[in-house]
This record gives C-alpha cells, structure tokens and sequence, in this order.
C-alpha cells in the first residue's frame, strides 16, 4: 500500500469516527507521516516449489490397495524389473482379519500375476481353509518381493530392502488382525532377524500392534511331509489365538 493510500483511509476513519461521537477523537489529532510498504519481490519459480505444500493426495495416508499395486507394477527399485514377467502385488479381501506373507512369486505367480496359484498355493489354500480362512472371504496374501527371484532362489537383501516399504504401506492400508508368515524369508525379513523358521515356528510375537506367527512354507510341506504336522499345529494355535480377537470370525 502506498503512502497516499494510507493517508487516505487515516482521513476516512477520522471523519467516521467523529461522525459517530459528535466530536473528534483525540486519537486522531495530528495526521503521521505515512510511507510506502516496501515492494515484494516474487520468489524464483524454484523456490515456489520447494516452499510449496503438499497436496493432501500425495500423504501416504491417502494411500489405497489400488494405489499401492499401481507404484509396484510401475517399480524398477533393483534388478528383479529385468527379468519379470508379471509383477504380483498381492490379492484378497480390502479388509482382511489375517495378512498371509510369503517370500516372492514362483514361475505360475510370475506368469499368472497373482500371488501363491502353483502347487504351493494350492496347498496355502487348503491349508487357510482347514482354519476357515480364505483370500476371498477374508484372508490378504502378499510376498517380500513382489518380483520373481530367478531360478526361485531366495531374495537379496537389497532386493527384500527395495520393496520393503510396498509391504509396509500394505500393512498400514490393510491394517489386518493378524499376520501369517509362511517360511524362513518371510519370517526373517518381517522381523529383521537372522533366528530360523524351526525355532520361531508357532510363537507369537508382536509386530506393531499385531499378533504374528510364522510357519512352515506350503513348498517346504511338499518336500517334506513330515512338517506337515507341526504345520498344522501351528494352524491351531493360530486359529485359537484368532477365535479370542474375533470370536465370530468361523461362523
């Protein structure tokens, strides 16, 4: 505002106000000296975008399942881009009770896009169902990668490090009751630890909130049939410690 403007409106107020009192204001006596604002230059155009906020679309809070699998088919985060086929962001129902984790896709998940559909899924399956679970009715399954691993060997740490925060974001979406692990590399990686499957196999740990239980991989069963019972030990406690979250959830 320039000098005059301000003198102007001063000489303005001073009139309304005696107006309303019937006299002048000594509030008013002797006009001040009024200057210009100093002029505001614009910041540089790259400046305005660092200064710039956020847009409520971007927060993660806003984040979908939908959003999430669209960044992991666009993700070329490590090597494992190269050789896919089909990324495998994960299925199941958008509000699931149990979270089942898995290592990454095998040759049918690659193919197919979609996670645990061979042999060893097939096997997952039946093996979700004995407990009354299911990744239509309400079970979500997920890897550590979601790109197949060559030769299905085990993921790099680097390659578990760079899709690590899909699986975070997964979980913070889906905010399931439980968590499932199915195998070492699942169970490793989830809780940063180096402790193998036989020793943590049926204990309940927490993980952020979350009941979690890791078991043997459905692939592991197949090798060796001898797992199997543990395995299903495993199921049962798993499906006691459900019942006292969600005591309907079998019905």
């Amino acid at each position: 505002m320039t000098g005059a403007e301000k003198s102007s409106l001063y000489q303005m107020l001073k009139k309304t106000s005696a107006a309303l009192a019937g006299y002048e204001s000594q509030n008013f006596a002797g006009a001040p000296d009024f200057s210009d604002d100093p002029e505001i230059v614009p910041e540089p155009a790259a400046l305005q975008v660092q200064n710039a906020a956020v847009p409520a679309s971007a927060d993660s809070g806003a984040a979908t399942i939908d959003s999430i699998a669209q960044k992991i088919r666009a993700c070329s985060r490590c090597p494992l881009c190269q050789t896919r086929k089909n990324v495998v962001p994960g299925e199941g129902v958008p509000n699931p009770l149990v979270l089942v984790v898995g290592e990454g896709p095998g040759a049918d998940e690659d193919e197919q896009g979609r996670p645990f559909v061979g042999r060893a899924g097939q096997l997952l399956d039946k093996m979700l169902s004995a407990i009354n679970l299911s990744r239509d009715k309400n079970c979500f399954i997920a890897n550590i990668v979601k790109c197949r691993p060559p030769m299905n060997r085990d993921p790099a740490p680097e390659e578990s490090q760079a899709c690590r925060s899909f699986l975070d974001a997964q979980i913070h979406v889906l905010k399931p009751k439980m968590i499932l692990a199915m195998g070492r590399v699942a169970l490793q990686n989830l809780l940063d630890t180096s402790i193998g499957i036989n020793r943590m196999r049926g204990q309940f740990v927490d993980f952020k909130g979350i009941p979690f239980m890791a078991t043997y991989h459905p692939s592991a069963l197949l090798r060796d049939e001898s797992l199997k019972r543990p395995a299903w030990e495993d199921l049962k406690a798993f499906k006691g410690r459900l019942l006292e979250i969600c005591p309907d959830y079998d019905k």
